[in-house]
């Protein structure tokens, strides 16, 4: 997804803090097992020549020519506009193959020994933005290729609707695209060379896919690899009633223009979705809600856990950014525990880098003060193509060892752990009365100067993993309400979290009211963005509020005062004890002195 905000990046050495030892790899043991787990790897050196991670063992098998393959989408009807009107609907995608000995693809009733997996990456920008279909994008495909179709799977990228050669509708993760991807999932499953398994993969609107195709319960999609993946759309762009900047103008302002090129395929674009995508963005703009009145369904469509939750039968594999501040770590928790809850085997690595992969040299080196930096290098994981293959074996080849189920998790030092849950079942909740931290003032709004306060020093050395809790008292001056935007940082005044809400939404969540009275009193039950944070002893951590920050626009309500009592508020943390013991090293890292904290 792209981001209205501009990120200064300010380059300074990297600090690291997690608890290692400063013995020196100087071989690679054999291991005992050919899918060891992340905490067995460091001793094991990886090729990192290349752009991206790469496999220890090379596969055997050479790659096929690639096949270019139009699958129709029947489900597609003249209701929908556009390709609907002519009932010929198709994606296009780009489809590779391994070499097998005696093995035809072109066979109809192919022997179990030539059916393989098939690793589907799915998104907008085949020929928008990138390399065509039949090209391996070094966005992803290429990983996929080179990796993984020498291990007898096969690699497809596949445009969704209105992009690449796909004709039909633009459609922003509506149902249209939906039953697009669902129809490519079908295709691919079904072939007679396909073994009747299929995996997704992607980042960011191609991490979306997955989720989107996880919707419909279709029994040939076995796992999904949503990596800074969208759960629905308005989740995304608007927290609490408060819109990010680009929200209003995502559908017809940024992707819409994907289908529109000046041919003759442009008259596919003349379908519903595209015509609601510029009412539906102000409209929730102005309100802040779903704009789910009088039958309205645009943002419901695009909303996917409801449906994930109750139709999906495989995997699920969340890759996610702590630092990302284009899809933010709320895609990602709680919705973790949701899935787990829901009976789906799960399991989540989430590192302190941006809206990236976590391989990639040029994007972890470049991260700023407060939003990265301070954990490279040591969020690079050169390791990651081996887990992928670890994890495709399992769910699409049945071979292998069960991956460890739960959340890998770097803190934003840099120190990575293993945990069952996060947050953890051991988390212990720290509430604190705001009043009795020193808050600076007691009144907010667009002229007002921001409110501070402090808490600290930790008496010893500690961990934030979650997603702390403030419950505000907030009496608005006026019928316009307001809105308010909190930021923690440390002693240095680097960025550890923040949280936001516009105040008609002050229970939370995606309902609020039309407006407060004025004079009335309600309490801002706001949630910090998800974030792991290391705080040595002696550290105090630091609280700025003001009405609004990052790329939150303050909603149209937000005009009058308010007054805060600090008195009947709250601030929870949720704080975990852990040790050196519990880290473990990343490979091909020498942890030494310079590392910073040395246990």
């Amino acid at each position: 997804m792209r981001r209205a905000l501009l990120m200064l990046v300010i380059l300074l050495p990297a600090m690291f803090s997690g608890c290692f030892g400063e013995e020196e790899i100087i071989s690679t043991p054999e291991q005992e097992s050919a899918y060891p787990q992340p905490w067995e790897r460091a001793d094991i050196l990886y090729d990192d020549s290349d752009v991206f991670s790469r496999v220890t063992e090379n596969g055997t098998y050479g790659t096929d020519a690639v096949r270019s393959v139009y699958v129709d989408v029947p489900t597609i009807t003249a209701a929908d506009g556009g390709a609907g009107l002519t009932g010929d609907a198709v994606v296009h995608l780009g489809l590779w193959l391994p070499v097998i000995e005696g093995c035809d693809w072109e066979a109809g009733n192919l022997s179990e020994e030539c059916r393989v997996p098939v690793i589907a990456e799915i998104g907008p920008y085949y020929n928008d933005g990138d390399v065509d279909a039949l090209t391996p994008a070094d966005r992803l495909g290429r990983f996929l290729i080179e990796n993984y179709v020498p291990h007898g799977y096969g690699v497809a990228q596949v445009s969704v609707f209105g992009t690449g050669e796909s004709n039909h509708c633009m459609d922003l993760m509506g149902t249209d695209e939906q039953r697009g991807i669902d129809a490519a999932v079908s295709w691919l499953g079904s072939q007679g060379w396909s073994n009747g398994k299929v995996g997704i993969i992607g980042k960011s609107y191609d991490g979306s896919t997955p989720w989107q195709a996880a919707t419909f319960g279709n029994p040939y999609l076995a796992t999904i690899v949503p990596m800074s993946g969208l759960v629905g759309v308005h989740e995304l762009m608007w927290r609490n009633g408060s819109m990010e900047a680009r929200g209003a103008i995502m559908h017809n302002g940024v992707y819409g223009s994907f289908g529109i090129d000046g041919d003759a395929d442009d008259v596919d674009n003349a379908c519903e979705g595209y015509a609601e995508g510029y009412a539906n963005g102000p409209a929730a703009y102005l309100l802040g809600n779903m704009v789910d009145y009088a039958g309205n369904t645009y943002w419901t469509e695009r909303s996917f856990m409801g449906r994930v939750l109750e139709n999906y039968n495989g995997s699920v594999y969340i890759i996610q950014g702590m630092q990302d501040w284009n899809v933010d770590p709320h895609m990602a928790f709680p919705i973790h525990q949701q899935v787990a809850d829901a009976g789906i085997e799960i399991k989540t690595l989430a590192g302190q880098w941006a809206h990236d992969y976590p391989d990639r040299v040029s994007g972890h080196s470049s991260q700023g003060v407060g939003r990265g930096q301070e954990a490279y290098p040591y969020t690079l994981r050169w390791d990651w193509a081996d887990e992928m293959l670890y994890w495709f074996d399992w769910y699409l080849k049945g071979e292998g060892e069960a991956p460890v189920l739960g959340v890998e998790m770097q803190d934003n030092r840099g120190g990575w752990r293993f945990e069952s849950t996060w947050p953890s079942e051991d988390t212990q909740y720290l509430e604190l009365e705001v009043d009795t931290l020193g808050p600076t003032g007691a009144l907010m709004g667009s002229t007002q100067a921001p409110i501070t306060f402090s808490y600290g020093p930790f008496e010893t050395d500690t961990y934030i993993a979650g997603m702390p809790t403030i419950h505000v008292s907030t009496t608005p001056h006026t019928t316009n309400n307001g809105h308010i935007f909190i930021e923690m940082t440390d002693d240095a005044g680097i960025h550890l979290g923040h949280a936001v809400m516009d105040l008609r939404f002050h229970a939370g969540g995606r309902d609020g009211v039309v407006a407060i009275p004025a004079f009335s009193t309600v309490v801002a039950q706001m949630e910090f963005m998800p974030l792991d944070v290391f705080l040595a002893a002696g550290e105090t951590i630091h609280f700025t509020v003001t009405q609004t920050g990052e790329d939150y626009v303050p909603s149209p309500a937000a005009i009058g005062d308010y007054s805060i009592n600090w008195a009947a508020s709250t601030l929870t943390l949720p704080l975990v004890e852990r040790s050196c013991d519990d880290l473990h090293q990343v490979p091909m890292i020498e942890y030494g002195e310079s590392a910073g904290r040395i246990c």
